[in-house]
């Protein structure tokens, strides 16, 4: 069976060949230091692993925990174009393997715009990754509007993954923990599918989807809580937003995708079955951070028919990203 993963992410390292592919060990964090090297690994070893657990493709962004990204960043377009060029000849290398999704240079949104329709007509990119706020801001902010008209226009999904919370978040809800607790917390723990969720209520609330209404949203980590939660906030939600053209959910269940990234237990999945409904999940392991062996066990542990698990291995992601059936 063919299995496209959807949120599998790279580093910037992984682009450039004068960076050392292995960093040194830590006896610190070996499980962070183990993912930062497959981060860095575009080559042999990421493909074996693919082909040892069934996958077929993995769309690649890059890292919301980007270290040697975030370090280069002085000239912000230039750097994110030269990622995205470097991506795109990599994937050149393994084209039937690979495919990306752009990088933006989102403090600079005409740019960004820019940016999405060169990936996209001159790439071959089938989407863009948005990593958390911009300088605290959300997509809905009015300056983003540039950003939200290319990806409608293109065609383009955006994907919403969420990134380390800014620090007066932090100071407010995480800070003052033992050890690693609050770090924990803030991101994977609980606060990324916060702030992920957030971000997709305030594109709601904020009319975004009146005025794009063909712009598609990929949202991760089987939906950030919201299938769980979407019956209250469609109806607290929809009394307060009296400008909308329609219900929340109706916006939830007709401009939203979800994915399976990281979470391999079957409640949140029935979960999201049920509110959203097989034909708007999509597979994604959220490899190197979750194993690929996990998202295979996932798979083979779900009590759906063949034709429906198959819309989730691959159907559903060659339809919205417009990949070879």
């Amino acid at each position: 069976m063919k299995i496209i993963a959807l949120e599998e992410h790279y580093s910037y390292a992984a682009l450039k060949e004068d960076v050392p592919q292995t960093p040194t060990r830590s006896p610190n964090n070996p499980y962070m230091e183990e993912v930062r090297v497959k981060l860095a690994d575009l080559g042999e070893a990421r493909l074996a692993d693919m082909d040892k657990n069934g996958i077929s493709m993995q769309i690649l962004s890059i890292s919301a925990m980007d270290e040697s990204l975030e370090n280069e960043i002085t000239d912000e377009t230039f750097i994110v174009k030269d990622a995205n060029d470097r991506l795109a000849e990599r994937i050149s290398r393994n084209p039937d393997r690979y495919i990306g999704l752009a990088t933006l240079p989102l403090r600079h949104p005409e740019e960004a715009a820019m940016e999405l329709e060169r990936c996209i007509t001159k790439l071959g990119y089938v989407g863009a990754v948005v990593n958390g706020t911009v300088d605290g801001q959300f997509l809905d902010h009015p300056c983003f509007e540039p950003v939200l008209e290319a990806a409608e226009r293109l065609d383009a999904p955006i994907y919403i993954h969420p990134a380390p919370p800014i620090k007066p978040i932090f100071d407010a809800y995480y800070a003052g923990l033992p050890g690693e607790a609050s770090h924990a917390l803030s991101i994977s723990g609980w606060g990324w599918h916060t702030e992920a969720g957030l971000h997709a209520l305030r594109l709601i609330l904020a009319g975004v989807f009146d005025r794009h209404p063909h712009l598609h949203v990929i949202i991760g980590h089987m939906g950030e809580f919201l299938p769980y939660c979407l019956d209250r906030s469609d109806l607290l939600l929809s009394r307060a937003a009296p400008h909308l053209k329609k219900r929340l959910r109706d916006y939830f269940l007709e401009n939203f995708h979800i994915t399976t990234s990281g979470y391999f237990t079957l409640p949140p999945f029935l979960c999201a079955l049920q509110m959203v409904g097989t034909e708007r999940i999509l597979f994604a392991v959220d490899y190197p951070y979750s194993p690929n062996a996990k998202g295979k066990e996932f798979l083979e542990s779900l009590p759906i028919p063949k034709d429906q698990l198959e819309l989730i291995t691959h159907g559903n992601a060659e339809k919205l990203l417009r990949l070879r059936a």
